[in-house]
């Protein structure tokens, strides 16, 4: 019974998660930090110590993520929409479209019946409709993350937000706020900014039901409806899946094809 694992070393958070016999038996997620090599040490042995095993127990490691690269121990390295994609098809295997909000980036992934990866979008060139984006909102309004994600569900219209740009996204929120606009309708406005981007993204891949959101940003109720109104379809049910651990998930049952 082989025992696997992936590191996902994420831009604001990293992931492990170590299969034994193709069954989760450690998982963790943490915070990114300045030195990835590090970071993905630490993460790989907490989540060894949460499944009572050892480094040495283990038969294959799979890096993936922003910081792959620096998951020295990894006997490989695997681009990100890879393992989303194969975390996603193990968790929901009629996924069709995988939707990964990160810290940095945005993807699209479309996939045919058996999970392989045959179509990818990706935002790499500007934060806006990434966790970054609602990481700056937050700071701007002075409000917790948690707090939009109410504020999102409050009645009343959202206020309008026309840049694309985080910076200037920023300075149209500052404007907002001092022209005496509560709360609630610049959130709104904001997450439907978000939204319309990552739906943009999402339909020059196609769109293809059983559509799955992954990463941390998924966690968002509000996040998970805006995206899901944008787009017209509904998201898979996350049913006590962490979609954080999604693509750490899929590196380790690579790693178990490898081993």
């Amino acid at each position: 019974m082989s025992i696997t694992a992936g590191v996902d070393i994420g831009s604001t958070a990293s992931k492990a998660v170590v299969l034994r016999g193709g069954r989760v038996v450690g998982q963790v997620v943490g915070p990114s930090t300045t030195n990835p090599k590090v970071t993905a040490r630490r993460i790989f042995l907490q989540a060894l110590d949460r499944a009572g095993l050892d480094s040495a127990d283990v038969d294959f490691v799979v890096g993936t993520g922003y910081g792959r690269t620096q998951v020295r121990f990894a006997h490989q390295n695997i681009s990100e929409i890879t393992c989303h994609g194969r975390g996603a098809h193990f968790l929901f295997p009629e996924a069709r479209t995988v939707i990964d909000i990160g810290g940095q980036d945005t993807k699209a992934i479309g996939l045919d019946s058996d999970g392989n990866l045959i179509d990818f979008a990706m935002n790499d060139k500007c934060a806006a409709g990434t966790g970054r984006f609602l990481e700056a909102m937050a700071r701007a309004l002075e409000v917790p993350l948690a707090d939009m994600g109410r504020d999102f569900f409050e009645q009343g219209e959202p206020a309008t937000i026309t840049s694309m740009c985080s910076v200037f996204a920023e300075s149209e929120v500052i404007n907002l706020i001092n022209d005496g606009v509560a709360r609630p309708p610049i959130v709104k406005g904001l997450l439907w900014s978000l939204a319309g981007r990552v739906a943009a993204l999402t339909r020059r891949i196609g769109l293809t039901p059983e559509l799955v959101l992954s990463g941390g940003v998924a966690k968002s109720a509000a996040v998970r409806r805006a995206v899901a109104d944008k787009l017209g379809v509904e998201f898979a049910p996350l049913d006590g899946a962490d979609p954080q651990l999604i693509g750490a998930l899929g590196a380790a049952l690579i790693a178990a094809d490898l081993a």
